[in-house]
């Protein structure tokens, strides 16, 4: 988290948070007020928080990476047209996709997309439509929740739409529980990363056609001379 985080929590009467990133930070924190809820629980999660708010504590909503990146930022703004008397300030986070990034080298030096493999809210129809797009564009890819026990070959899937444009050989890597405890990445191919078995708390980074590794390193250049 940034320094400005910290202090946030550490001015707050309440957190709110999911379960899991609750866990994460109830120690460093143990005496503040907790609202937790669990998965696809976040519209409840951020009424009660505004519902805190309103009653006059200052309250957190925690994320995991940053608040606007598949958070509860833009949940809680709409939300809080329904409570006008409270104040809401968006905190900035530091999400996967550069935290994971520096794990691995420099594998967006480029333009990137960053698109997320959970079809819980987007098509998977539509979700192909991205990946195919992306990888015709020659973005490198960045993939959140990329697999779970529901949706065990969804790495797999995106693989194949990916070499449908690119070399089988692309430089890819992933990284798993960034930050955490028994953190570890790699770097193999395109082909090989087809047969990863992922997780929830692992990013994937697909380079594009430049793309190289360099003293172990996942390097995507941008082309300085």
């Amino acid at each position: 988290m940034t320094e400005e985080a910290q202090e946030v929590l550490e001015q707050s009467d309440v957190i709110a948070g999911y379960t899991v990133y609750v866990d994460l930070i109830r120690k460093h924190f143990p005496k503040k007020e907790y609202i937790v809820t669990g998965m696809r629980q976040e519209r409840e999660r951020c009424r009660l928080a505004l519902q805190a708010a309103e009653a006059g504590k200052k309250t957190a909503v925690v994320c995991s990476g940053d608040a606007g990146i598949y958070g509860m930022a833009g949940l809680l703004l709409e939300l809080a047209e329904e409570y006008p008397s409270v104040e809401i300030q968006v905190v900035a986070g530091v999400t996967a996709a550069l935290s994971g990034a520096a794990v691995l080298g420099a594998p967006l030096g480029h333009d990137f997309a960053v698109i997320s493999l959970s079809d819980l809210m987007t098509p998977w129809e539509k979700i192909e439509k991205r990946l195919q797009m992306a990888a015709e564009a020659d973005f490198c890819i960045c993939l959140y929740n990329p697999s779970s026990r529901k949706r065990q070959d969804y790495l797999r899937r995106a693989c194949k739409i990916l070499l449908e444009c690119s070399s089988s050989d692309t430089v890819c890597g992933y990284v798993k529980n960034i930050g955490r405890d028994g953190e570890f990445f790699q770097i193999l191919s395109l082909a090989e990363l087809k047969e990863v078995k992922a997780d929830m708390f692992t990013t994937v980074f697909i380079g594009n056609s430049q793309t190289k590794k360099v003293g172990g390193r996942m390097v995507t250049p941008r082309g300085y001379t």
